[in-house]
């Protein structure tokens, strides 16, 4: 895969702590149905203070999942209502000055496929840059979505974050591209019923140092519900496994006595050790080291 990367150049400031929402709201096929929801929980998020609030895949359009697939040629996607929800969400996000990551299929040039992507909102309501998921499952490939081929990373307040989708936490190198781009936070937006995705999140998150945000919709919350990891692996908070809808409230706090472990001495140490340098000016020429055959 070429590896292309997009980075939004939008002046960040420092800050130490920024607020953030991780939602879980029940996903149709319907995108008035689902913009409802999700400015609600965009209200919701304001209101306790939040400065971004991060949806699931597919939050706005709708996603085929679980027993009795909906294939996308034959779903029959209402556009011009999907593209009027996303510009409604974006007026509220402009007016409650919340930076809004919500995931909805994004239509291409017929006959080919839309991709599964990550609108990320500012908090002007502007469009401010777009994640298309990158490596899909075998049936998303053959039959549903376009696959994307850029990385994407955005500064809030002094936070920069990066995203990805579902399946695309089986391939740790992605993980590891954030990790070197001195990401803080990695969103994992996901429509996936497998309760080993959230085992994977918290080993991600801890390897490379940065908080996840975690965010599936309602009715696969048994398996894995939405919520934030903090750069040592442990969950900060999560939303009910009931399959209701939800909302997790958590502080991003570079300043956290519990954290210096991971900030301020792992994250530091691996960047370092990632550039290979490090250890190569250590490395011996040792007749010893080369010889495999002796104990």
């Amino acid at each position: 895969m070429a590896r292309e990367f997009i980075e939004l150049q939008l002046m960040p400031t420092q800050e130490d702590r920024l607020r953030i929402a991780v939602a879980q709201t029940q996903v149709s096929f319907d995108p008035r149905v689902n913009g409802a929801a999700i400015r609600a929980q965009m209200r919701e998020a304001a209101d306790a203070g939040a400065r971004l609030i991060q949806f699931t895949e597919g939050a706005m359009s709708g996603y085929p999942s679980g027993p009795g697939k909906q294939a996308l040629a034959g779903w029959n996607v209402d556009w011009e209502a999907l593209r009027e929800e996303l510009e409604t969400t974006a007026a509220l996000a402009a007016d409650l000055r919340l930076w809004t990551i919500v995931g909805s299929n994004h239509p291409l040039t017929p006959p080919n496929r839309p991709h599964n992507s990550l609108y990320v909102i500012s908090d002007e309501g502007a469009l401010a840059g777009r994640y298309d998921k990158r490596l899909l499952s075998y049936t998303e490939v053959t039959d549903w979505y376009a696959p994307g081929s850029r990385f994407l990373t955005f500064d809030v307040d002094g936070f920069r974050f990066g995203c990805v989708l579902c399946i695309e936490i089986q391939f740790p190198e992605l993980f590891v591209e954030y990790a070197r781009e001195s990401v803080d936070v990695v969103l994992l937006s996901t429509f996936s019923r497998d309760p080993m995705f959230a085992i994977q999140a918290q080993g991600h998150a801890a390897c490379g140092a940065f908080w996840l945000g975690f965010s599936t919709p309602s009715q696969c919350s048994v398996a894995a519900p939405s919520g934030l990891i903090e750069p040592d692996g442990r969950w900060v908070s999560k939303a009910p496994s009931d399959g209701s809808s939800a909302l997790v409230i958590a502080d991003l706090d570079r300043t956290s006595p519990a954290l210096s472990g991971a900030l301020e001495y792992a994250r530091p140490w691996r960047a370092r050790a990632r550039t290979g340098e490090l250890h190569q000016q250590a490395r011996v020429n040792d007749p010893r080291s080369a010889d495999l055959s002796r104990f």
